[in-house]
């Protein structure tokens, strides 16, 4: 499982959006909390498939092993995701610097256009018509045309970002780890409530998903779920 790639603009939160909605989009806390999740399931499900099937007892301590490694594991994805998030938004706004010298550089104006189309077209496409878009593009061809490219550096935004993908990253988890607590002298009751918990998030996510979409959130929950169960079936072969 490896951290997820950051490829686009990221959206300003309106004024009247929770505390985590000023520090990440929703798609970018939608991907962490699945990251998140899959990671503990399969933690979780493999060690169901090649322990509690297995004719050995399970041990609590090895129970609070799980526990230790799944939370840890959590984690250190969390903190590479944040190096990730920090690092994307730099490249991020030095590819702007890229679009402007492109902008400058254009032979005709139509080039120019082209260029700024190839950034915005697939923000614009779905909301807007050809005439209104190509209008737009010319629009912004005449401000960008004589400015200058600022500083690439690190802003507070960044890290907050990061931290936030931390975050998210763990309390994601809560719900399934909390098994592994509560009725630690049960693996196996610990594992069924454990993945249920992982489950119930990822229900949530997509039910959350399709309300700020507009999108049936019953269908958009179930849907996560049923792509969470394959994702894990793919990787406990593969070693997770």
């Amino acid at each position: 499982m490896g951290a997820r790639i950051y490829s686009r603009g990221r959206r300003r939160p309106k004024p009247t959006e929770g505390f985590l909605s000023h520090l990440l989009d929703p798609i970018d806390r939608l991907t962490e909390t699945i990251y998140s999740v899959l990671i503990l399931l399969t933690f979780t499900l493999a060690f169901r498939i090649f322990h509690l099937e297995a004719a050995e007892p399970v041990s609590v301590e090895y129970v609070t092993d799980l526990f230790a490694g799944a939370l840890l594991a959590t984690i250190t994805w969390g903190v590479i995701d944040g190096i990730v998030y920090v690092l994307t938004s730099v490249l991020e706004r030095g590819e702007k610097h890229r679009l402007l010298w492109h902008i400058q550089a254009a032979d005709s104006r139509e080039e120019a256009a082209e260029a700024v189309a190839g950034e915005l077209g697939f923000i614009l496409e779905p909301i807007t018509s050809d005439t209104q878009r190509t209008e737009l593009y010319h629009d912004i061809l005449d401000h960008l045309r004589d400015s200058e490219a600022q500083p690439i550096r690190l802003k507070r935004e960044d890290f907050t970002g990061a931290l936030a993908c931390v975050f998210v990253a763990v309390i994601a988890v809560l719900p399934a780890l909390l098994p592994f607590i509560i009725v630690r002298n049960d693996p196996a009751l610990a594992i069924r409530l454990s993945n249920v918990g992982s489950f119930a998030v990822l229900f949530y996510a997509g039910y959350e998903w399709g309300k700020y979409t507009e999108i049936n959130p019953w269908k958009t929950g179930l849907g996560l779920v049923a792509v969470g169960m394959l994702l894990a079936a793919i990787a406990i072969p593969f070693g997770g």
